[in-house]
């Protein structure tokens, strides 16, 4: 059948094209909605066969894996020595910051007396500023130094 004869074309400049007077066939109602309607609701069937996955979220993955609760910087150190340190000729006696409930060393602040300190992490900048007074750090970032 040639185009010009179609329905379709007869009907061109009415106003429903056969579908009737109240709009059938017009906007996305006709389609059950627009994007991603009805998912949830009438398009169930086809959300499961065609997206599993489409409703929920990953499992969270948590992006700091050590968390840091307590930390202590270099210029807290010094007092920390002296409150905890019972030999006084200050001859390999080592600062267990773990033991005191500190999980980091920070490297702020100076240090003036030559320790061993041990604790879980630390900072480049403190092991360089315990290393440059003579000092020596065990953790396990930086392993036995």
């Amino acid at each position: 059948m040639a185009t010009r004869f179609r329905k379709s074309r007869r009907q061109r400049g009415t106003r429903y094209c056969g579908w009737g007077q109240i709009g059938q066939h017009r906007q996305s109602g006709s389609r059950g909605g627009v994007g991603q309607a009805g998912k949830h609701k009438h398009f169930w069937i086809r959300t499961v066969i065609e997206e599993p996955d489409h409703f929920g979220h990953p499992q969270l993955k948590s992006h700091h894996k050590i968390d840091v609760k307590r930390w202590a910087n270099l210029r807290d150190l010094d007092i920390l020595y002296l409150k905890h340190i019972n030999n006084k000729s200050n001859e390999n006696e080592t600062l267990d910051l773990t033991a005191l409930g500190y999980n980091k060393l920070l490297g702020a602040g100076r240090i003036t007396t030559k320790m061993t300190v041990k604790v879980e992490q630390i900072s480049r900048r403190a092991v360089e500023k315990i290393k440059a007074i003579g000092g020596k750090v065990i953790s396990n970032e930086h392993g036995s130094e």
